[in-house]
């Protein structure tokens, strides 16, 4: 089992979508890494040698930031936004879609149930 980037890579997969499996590397970051590091994208994970999973470790922490590193600056980006008061920031304060989406009909999950309309208790009669 190939760990790389403090992931460990499932064994039965292809390199290609074992790499995946790493926060801040897709698709096509797997393939170009795979170019740069010359090493079959078809190979499973099991079938590589210690050489080449040393020289796609050693492309990895050099050239990409992934993982713990990624999720930091994500979240320093976000805190960024939300200090400054900037519009971005204020949908992430308040956990509201900020890409431009509609949420008169739309964002259940973002905003809650919907409060009852006109919903009262009948008087008990006594």
């Amino acid at each position: 089992m190939a760990r790389i980037a403090g992931v460990d890579l499932p064994k039965d997969k292809r390199i290609e979508v074992g790499l995946t499996y790493i926060f801040g590397i897709g698709g096509t970051t797997a393939k170009r890494v795979l170019e740069r590091a010359e090493v079959d994208g078809d190979v499973r994970v099991k079938d590589l040698t210690d050489e080449q999973t040393n020289s796609l470790r050693k492309l990895i922490e050099q050239d990409l930031k992934v993982e713990g590193d990624l999720r930091q600056e994500i979240a320093m980006n976000i805190k960024r936004l939300k200090d400054i008061g900037s519009y971005r920031g204020m949908r992430h304060r308040r956990h509201l879609p900020l890409r431009g989406q509609r949420t008169k009909t739309n964002s259940r999950t973002l905003k809650g149930s919907k409060p009852g309309i006109g919903i009262k208790k009948k008087p008990k009669k006594s």
